[in-house]
């Protein structure tokens, strides 16, 4: 059987819910053959970030030719890089590889509001990494940040989509969790929107959302679905984890990224 092979480069959570170990539940929830190069460590759970520590550019860059001269990649995920020295090291290797279908989530808060990307990383990221992305996945307070514009409608949303499309990003996804009432994600591919509409649901347990979503985009861009349906997909994926996440820990709990398999079982 041929397993498609998806990439995630990232920060690993310790407690297991978002991260490099959400994306490679979620990666193995699609079927996928996950793989991971870990750019930061950082000591967290459901309440609170506890301290970051950067893995070194050196080992970054070698994990990262590690996995490329050796095994065919599908689609990447990217998600948290902290500082300037990472994002020089990721932004050098994908360059020399070319991968195809770089997803890319901005990740610059943890869900307590702990600053993950810092200050000097930003004009950086804008400027090397946002044009390698197929498809750049930010919420409204990293759109924000990124666009320097505040964001009150779907309207400021779409205006937010079309100047990160111009910064480089083939495809944009504006996520619209943190807005009001029931969520509408924007979609923008430098030519039309498409709106994505889900359910509140009501629980505090959405640690790791952002890493599942971007995730199983990659998951669905590898297995050869186009940017609206990719899309979709994974809408419907963190819906369904969500609905049925996990009250583990004090804090925001984790989804619940293999309800289905949890629910059937195994199918020998």
């Amino acid at each position: 059987m041929y397993m498609k092979k998806v990439l995630t480069i990232a920060g690993s959570d310790c407690s297991g819910g978002a991260g490099i170990q959400a994306d490679l539940k979620t990666f193995a929830a699609h079927g996928h053959y996950g793989m991971s190069v870990i750019v930061s460590v950082v000591a967290e759970n459901t309440s609170r970030v506890i301290d970051i520590q950067d893995i070194s550019p050196d080992i970054i860059r070698k994990q990262m030719d590690a996995i490329f001269e050796d095994i065919e990649v599908d689609a990447v995920k990217i998600g948290m890089l902290s500082g300037r020295e990472c994002m020089e090291a990721v932004s050098s290797k994908l360059k020399e590889f070319k991968p195809i279908n770089i997803v890319i989530d901005p990740v610059m808060l943890a869900k307590g509001g702990h600053a993950l990307m810092k200050d000097n990383a930003l004009e950086f990221f804008i400027k090397e990494l946002i044009p390698q992305a197929y498809i750049l996945t930010p919420n409204i307070p990293e759109a924000e940040a990124i666009t320097r514009m505040r964001i009150n409608s779907e309207a400021d949303m779409k205006k937010a989509a079309e100047r990160l499309q111009s910064m480089g990003a083939r495809n944009v996804l504006v996520k619209g969790g943190h807005s009001d009432g029931d969520p509408v994600d924007i979609l923008y591919d430098g030519h039309r929107f498409h709106s994505f509409k889900s359910k509140r649901i009501n629980t505090k347990n959405t640690h790791g959302t952002g890493c599942t979503l971007s995730s199983a985009i990659a998951s669905n861009l590898a297995q050869g679905c186009d940017i609206p349906q990719a899309v979709d997909k994974a809408k419907e994926y963190v819906t369904m984890a969500i609905e049925h996440s996990l009250g583990i820990g004090k804090g925001h709990g984790p989804t619940n990224h293999f309800y289905r398999l949890y629910k059937e079982g195994l199918k020998l």
